[in-house]
């Protein structure tokens, strides 16, 4: 497991429920949502950290569901809130968010990582409700 991926693992598995994937990435539960945090270098001394977070899935594709969707895209700060269209009128909503990890402290990349889950687990509650 590359250095990077096991310092996340570690610095989350106290406020999380971490797995190790065989593809290399963690699955990471916490709030009632799950997230899939990938590490992918770019050059040398730059990784970046991958975060996708299924938000929900199967809710109608009607205007309701795109109002919320677009005002949290507006107002999320960490991550990019998307609606993904299906063809039978359903649709996902995903939360992505990359940041490099290189060069953060354990607390740090904690600290981010928890709280985009926090901001989608959030967004998940109120497009559920």
């Amino acid at each position: 497991m590359p250095d990077l991926l096991a310092r996340l693992a570690s610095a989350l598995q106290d406020a999380a429920t971490v797995t190790v994937e065989a593809d290399g990435a963690l699955t990471v539960a916490t709030a009632g949502s799950v997230a899939s945090v990938r590490v992918v270098p770019l050059a040398d001394d730059l990784e970046i950290v991958s975060l996708n977070q299924p938000l929900a899935w199967d809710l109608p594709g009607d205007d309701a569901t795109r109002e919320v969707v677009l005002r949290h895209a507006a107002a999320t700060m960490l991550g990019t809130v998307t609606l993904v269209d299906r063809d039978d009128n359903v649709a996902d909503v995903m939360l992505r968010y990359n940041f490099p990890g290189t060069g953060l402290s354990d607390d740090a990349l904690r600290t981010l990582v928890l709280m985009v889950l926090a901001t989608g687990a959030d967004i998940r509650a109120e497009l559920l409700s």
